[in-house]
Formats: C-alpha cells, structure tokens, sequence
C-alpha cells in the first residue's frame, strides 16, 4: 500500500477502549521487568517491538482492527517502560539514608505530573526531531516495520504467518531467557565470568567480568554494532588504563577485586562522568536550530486551526493543540511545587520555602525541555536503549547542586548539608521523570508517522500510559528495596544488592558538589577525553557513511561496570554477525526482523523473572530460597552456566535465521 493511500485513507480504529485495556496490561508487566532491569544493569530496553508483537497477535482476532490501533497499544507500554528510567535517580534518596523506602504518593506524584509535563514537551520536539529530521530512530522503524507486516502489508496470508512467527519469537526469547535466569537463582549455573589480577609487580590491578545474562546480550543485539564498539573503547579507557593508572598510583594492597572495584568506583566512573557531560552539552548545542523550528511549525499549526481551516492539516499533522499543551503543562506545575514545597520543608529548609519553590519550578521547566530535546536527539540517533539520560542527569544534578550552594547553603548550618543534597536529589527526579518520556516518547511518534497515525491520539495514549507507569513504579522499587537493596547502602549485602549505577553516582555527585570534596580533575579529564571523542566521530562520519563512535556511549562504557558492558558488546558483534547472515538469505528484512524480536524476549523474559524471584526473597525471608546447591559448586556452576549459554543462544539464532527463510526452509 502507497504512503500517499494510507495518509488519506481514515483508520478503521486507533484510540479504542480495548487499545488501552491491552496497553495498560502490557504495561504493567513491562514496568516491573523495566524497573528491575535497569537497577541491575544500568539500562533500560525499549518495550515497543514486543509490545506490538502482543498486541498484533491478540487484536487480529477481531475484524475491525487496524495498524493505527496496535500502533496505541505499544505507545501505551512503551510509555510507561520508558518512564522507569526514573530509578536512574530516586534509588539516590534510599543510598543517602534520607528515605528507608519509596512513599507511594510522592512517587507516584514525581512519575506522573513529570511525566505529563514530558508528553507536553513531546509535542513541540515532534516537529523538530520527527517530522522535519532525518534521524534514524532504530528502533521507532523496526516497531513500524513490526506493525506494517502485523497490519496486513503483505498477503493476507503472508502477514497471517509474520505476525505468528514473530510472535513465536518473541516468546522463546522470553522463555528461554526466564528459564535461565530461574537455573541461575538455584545456583546450578554461574551468573558470570569474572577475574580480577595483578599487572606487573608494583601493584596495579585490573579485571573482567562477562555476566551470563540474556537481557544484556539482546540490548547489544538491538543497539548495534558500533555503539558496542563504542562501549568497548569505554571499558578499554576504564579497565585497560585508568583502573591499572590509579591502582597503580594507590600503591594498595589486598585482594585485586577489591583494589580494582574501589579505584573504579572512586576515580574511574568520575571520568565517565566527565565524557558524557561533554556529549550531552555537545548534543544540545547541535539541537537549538531544529527545536525553535519545531516550536515555530506549532505555532503555525496553532494559528491554521484557529482560523477555522483545521480540516486543510493532514490527519497525520494534527497535535494536541498548542493551547491545550500550554495549559496543562501549566496544571501540572501545580503538584510539582507542592512536592517541592512539601519535601523543602521535610529537609529544614522551609525558612527558603519560596526561593525552593519559584527556583526549582524555573529548574524543573526550562532544564526539563532542554534535556528533554537532549534525550529525544539521541534516542533518535542511537536509539532508547542505550539510553542517554544517565549522563544528561549527571549535568542535571551537578547544576541543581551548585545553584543551591550558591543560593541557601551559606546561610544554613553544617548539619543541614544531608537537606541540601536530599532537595538536589528530589528536584532532578521530576527533571528526569519529564525527559524520560522524550527519549523514548519521539521513538513512538517516529512509528506513528510510519504508519500514518494521528499524532494527538498518541499523545492521549502517552499520557495514559505514564499514569498507569507511576502507579506501577513504587511498589516495585519498595519490593526490590526490600528484596536487594542498593549497592552502598549500609547493611546491604554487596553481593546481592542491586547495582543501580546510575543512582549511586548522581547521589555522589550531589553530595560531593555540596559537601565541596568532589574531585573536579577527574571530571574535567573525563570532558578532555569527550572533546576529543566528539573529534573523532565527526572525522569518522566525514570518511565513512557506516562508522560512527558516539561518545556518550564510550562515555557509558567508561562508568558501567564491565557485568554491564562487555556481554553489550558480545550481542552487538551476535547481532551484527546475524544480521549479515540475514542479508544473503531470501528474505533479509523478515530474517532480522525475528532476530530484533527474539532478543526483545529475551530482556522481557530475564527482568519479569529478577521481579518474581525478587517476590520469593521478601517474602521467604531466605537470601537465596531457590538455591539447590552449596557455594563450593562455584566452580562447577561457572562451566555449566557458560556451555549453557553459548549452546542455547546459538540454537535460538539458528531457529530465528530459518523461520526468517520462511516456512519450506522452517
């Protein structure tokens, strides 16, 4: 079907009330799974492909379904999957000691009116990154691609059998992955490869460490492979020079783990820091031309339906009204100072009430749409799983941080410094609840420009969809709280608490910017080596279409742990390798197509099994309750879990790369 027909062809049905029931069931499951994925791990995946999958195989049982319709129910799920990036910040609160667990309608209040407020300033950025840009947004075309072939593009038959397969694939990706991670829990494999040494004799010390985890091999298989390149010149900078370069200088001794672990965690992860404060501030730089574009062609939208000529825009050109976005950004600020307010008061600083309320309501609006523009570019460059929004939050906080020294800290005590940090912590939460809906909220608008929807109806969708995300967020961060707990957190087991990268360093950025011993050399070497990585990816993009080296993904790679990165980078090479496999087959773009939905079920499959076993941990009581064996089967667990691996990812593949064929090869 042409483009020219679908646009003015009028959809059988979009905004249906059985849409939203099936996005708000997706959604409550690919919360959880999002919220324990990203604590662990320090990323969040993008929910939208399987998410459609879902959708297309329950709705085409009904006749008067239709692409636009599916297309609602991944806007709904993706929506709130998104907005789990909040845990990038809030867990902060929990490390510091000012919280012992996640108040329900405070949390609830962060994520929702943030969230709102980011769907409002989705609009405007539709224009300016979507519309009238060429970014790629991976993974906003594999999930229209996903919905064309669901939607009927091809033969009825043919679309019959895609949207079966993918579905299937989908679903072995989740069971299998669930599967494993449910071996792991009782110990019978490793959950990873990992070794730490000496380097030389004068004490420098260095490791690795591959997590057997399926989750972490599809999110490389879905970013790509030079944003795994990428990642793997960060853990090479981190773990091949500045962990041996401070260990080195350290002259510590004791075990190499503890060594390495402390050198990156005190020096290393600053630097990284430091990189992707660079990009982030270069990203924006580079966003200002198209995002005054973009608020111009709303104005102009604004004025043509004033006029009473709102039937001459196209279906697929009609936002929100501009007038209804500026009014309820404007509602929405209400509750944001009240939970400002409220919390100031919480901290001892209510004698600054009203100079906390007007400056972080200033803060949370202009950094909100600046971020917000920020995050939405480079998820269209890079896509959302490889989320930026953890290195724009370390600027997002360092800012709130200085603005309040500069503005109450000399007037307060010294003891109200634990306040202070707290507030700095509190305002970036609602900053990042308005741009996690950017970064992946432009994804969904990218699809629904593929396959002609209509732009408002997916913003009433968004908004749908952080509601039900926010009331999802908090009983989940308290059950895992409970569970786990935050690595650093007093009396938290390090080997069972949750990474939660992110969190852990924004809370010591605060802390370390307001208590003033932060170690700024370290930053300012992390933005020399941005700059120069910025360079580099501009040569590389001048003498190659393909190659590209974004820095804030070396940045990620620099101040993830390598658990993180390094089994990235395996299912980035997997997936590439798979890719170029595709590309000789008879169908290469059904082919790939599977490929990107198995390894969306494996993320779902692995994090919807970490919240479950998170439920048995709380509530057995026991640190391990479905351990079957003693930890002297370390050893044995480690050559089991990886034969394991490997084989059941390379049957997987296989089985992926013949159903692609189609069904004679299958």
């Amino acid at each position: 079907m042409s483009q020219t027909s679908l646009s003015s062809a009028m959809p059988r049905s979009e905004l249906t009330v059985r849409g939203v029931v099936i996005g708000i069931v997706i959604t409550l499951v690919f919360t959880a799974a999002n919220v324990f994925f990203g604590l662990k791990a320090g990323l969040t995946f993008a929910t939208s492909i399987p998410a459609a999958v879902i959708s297309m195989a329950i709705l085409r049982g009904f006749k008067d379904s239709s692409i636009q319709e599916n297309n609602i129910v991944q806007t709904i799920a993706s929506s709130a999957g998104t907005l789990s990036a909040i845990i990038f910040v809030l867990p902060g609160l929990v490390m510091i000691g000012w919280w012992s667990g996640f108040p329900y309608w405070v949390t609830f209040g962060i994520c929702a009116t943030g969230g709102i407020l980011g769907v409002m300033y989705t609009i405007p950025l539709r224009r300016a990154l979507v519309s009238d840009s060429d970014l790629p947004y991976p993974e906003g075309v594999a999930c229209a691609e996903v919905l064309k072939v669901g939607g009927g593009d091809d033969s009825e038959s043919s679309a019959e059998e895609s949207s079966r397969d993918g579905l299937l694939a989908v679903l072995a990706g989740t069971v299998v992955s669930a599967v494993f991670a449910v071996m792991v829990a009782t110990r019978v494999f490793a959950s990873d490869v990992v070794q730490y040494f000496r380097i030389g004799d004068r004490g420098a010390a260095s490791g690795y460490d591959f997590a057997l985890s399926f989750a972490l091999l599809a999110v490389g298989h879905l970013v790509g492979l030079w944003v795994g390149i990428a990642m793997l010149l960060g853990a090479a900078i981190a773990w091949g020079w500045a962990v041996p370069h401070y260990t080195l200088l350290a002259a510590a001794g004791g075990a190499a783990a503890d060594v390495a672990q402390a050198a990156w965690s005190t020096k290393v992860r600053f630097l990284g820091a430091g990189t992707i404060g660079v990009a982030a501030i270069w990203t924006l730089a580079k966003l200002v031309k198209p995002v005054i574009s973009g608020l111009s062609s709303a104005m102009a939208a604004s004025r043509v339906r004033k006029s009473g000529q709102a039937a001459s825009l196209p279906r697929t050109e009609q936002d929100m009204p501009i007038g209804i976005v500026g009014l309820i950004s404007l509602v929405c600020l209400a509750p944001i100072a009240w939970l400002l307010g409220d919390f100031g008061i919480a901290t001892g600083l209510g004698a600054h009430l009203w100079l906390l309320l007007v400056g972080g309501l200033l803060f949370v609006v202009v950094m909100g749409f600046l971020v917000s523009a920020v995050c939405g570019y480079m998820a269209g460059l890079i896509g959302s799983s490889n989320s930026p929004l953890s290195g724009v939050g370390i600027l997002v906080v360092i800012i709130a941080a200085l603005l309040l020294v500069l503005s109450v800290q000399a007037q307060l005590p010294v003891s109200a410094g634990k306040g202070l940090v707290a507030f700095a912590l509190f305002a970036t939460s609602v900053v990042f609840a308005v741009a996690t809906i950017a970064n992946n909220n432009l994804q969904d608008l990218k699809t629904g420009q593929l396959v002609d929807a209509t732009p408002w109806k997916q913003q009433v969708a968004l908004v749908i969809g952080v509601l039900v995300g926010a009331a999802v967020i908090p009983p989940v961060l308290d059950l895992l709280n409970q569970a786990y707990g935050f690595a650093g957190m007093p009396g938290v087991d390090p080997a069972r608490a949750l990474a939660a990268p992110q969190a852990g360093l924004i809370s010591a950025l605060a802390q370390g910017v307001i208590q003033g011993n932060i170690d700024w050399s370290l930053i300012f070497l992390g933005a020399g080596i941005g700059v120069a990585l910025i360079v580099l990816d501009a040569l590389l993009g001048r003498f190659s279409k393909s190659a590209s080296l974004p820095p804030l993904a070396v940045g990620l790679g620099i101040y993830l742990p390598t658990s993180t990165t390094l089994m990235i980078v395996v299912g980035a090479v997997v997936g590439w390798y798979f890719d170029r496999r595709a590309d000789r087959s008879a169908r290469p773009e059904a082919t790939k197509q599977l490929g990107v939905l198995l390894a969306s079920g494996m993320i779902v499959g692995e994090s919807i099994i970490g919240v479950l076993i998170a439920a048995v941990v709380v509530f057995s009581g026991k640190e391990a309750p479905l351990a079957l064996v003693g930890a002297d089967f370390g050893g044995k667990a480690i050559w089991i879990g990886s034969v394991a691996f490997v084989a059941v990812n390379t049957a997987l593949y296989l089985w992926a790369a013949r159903r692609g064929r189609g069904p004679t090869a299958a």
